[in-house]
């Protein structure tokens, strides 16, 4: 009998220790945490930078433009400092310059650049007092802008005869002119005489970016009204394709 008894006491121990040893597994279970998901990280800021134009003589008026994208402060330099996440401001450099934008945001930083190529500055000249002799040089110097048909965007050719006629305006800054657009005779009245006007604005556009005021230049629109030449043929459709200068009095 002290036998089974003792038996049966080691038994329900056993059978304790073992209710014991699950009650602590639920509870180790019942008290553990998932590891925290980890926090998204910013996306870096990119940015753009363009000058518009990219060569000028000195001290003439460049454009800058930016955009900017997860960024939260812009800085240009040299000698513009803290600027709009985008925008454009205009600047006057003396000298080869690279303008180099950075900006910043929670996701780190990013850069852009643009490179302005400045030439000597053109020469100040005083003008005549004698009319013949201003209109010989308005007319040597003054260049017409031909477009492409049913166009008023600039082409490379006409850019280059703005700039020419540019620089004649900044040598003399007393004239002003008057952009008459103009266009071939397809078409009817009432459109060619938006195009004419799209295409001398387009002119004006130019001439204010390379830094002629637009204070000195007028626009009008002659449509197909007043053709340079009547044949009927392609060359002659080109003459009449333009933003033609007149000198205003």
């Amino acid at each position: 009998m002290q036998v089974r008894n003792s038996r049966q006491i080691t038994f329900a121990l056993g059978f304790l220790a073992i209710l014991g040893f699950l009650g602590g597994c639920k509870k180790q279970v019942a008290t553990s945490h998932p590891a925290p998901a980890p926090a998204p990280t910013s996306a870096q800021p990119t940015v753009t930078l363009n000058a518009t134009p990219t060569s000028v003589k000195s001290g003439d008026t460049v454009t800058l433009s930016w955009t900017s994208t997860d960024a939260t402060d812009a800085d240009i330099e040299p000698g513009v400092g803290k600027v709009a996440l985008q925008g454009s401001t205009p600047v006057n450099p003396t000298d080869s310059t690279t303008y180099t934008i950075t900006a910043t945001g929670p996701g780190g930083s990013g850069t852009a650049t643009a490179r302005v190529t400045v030439g000597a500055a053109a020469p100040v000249v005083t003008p005549t007092t004698n009319n013949a002799s201003m209109s010989e040089l308005f007319e040597q110097n003054v260049k017409d802008a031909f477009f492409d048909f049913n166009k008023s965007d600039l082409r490379p050719d006409a850019r280059e005869a703005l700039t020419k006629t540019a620089e004649f305006l900044r040598s003399y800054p007393p004239v002003r002119v008057t952009i008459e657009g103009h266009c071939d005779d397809r078409g009817s009245t009432e459109y060619n005489i938006g195009l004419g006007e799209r295409r001398a604005q387009a002119a004006k556009n130019y001439l204010i970016s390379l830094g002629i005021t637009a204070d000195r230049m007028d626009t009008v629109s002659w449509g197909k009204e007043r053709p340079f030449c009547t044949e009927q043929t392609e060359s002659c459709w080109q003459e009449n394709r333009r933003a033609h200068f007149v000198a205003a009095h």
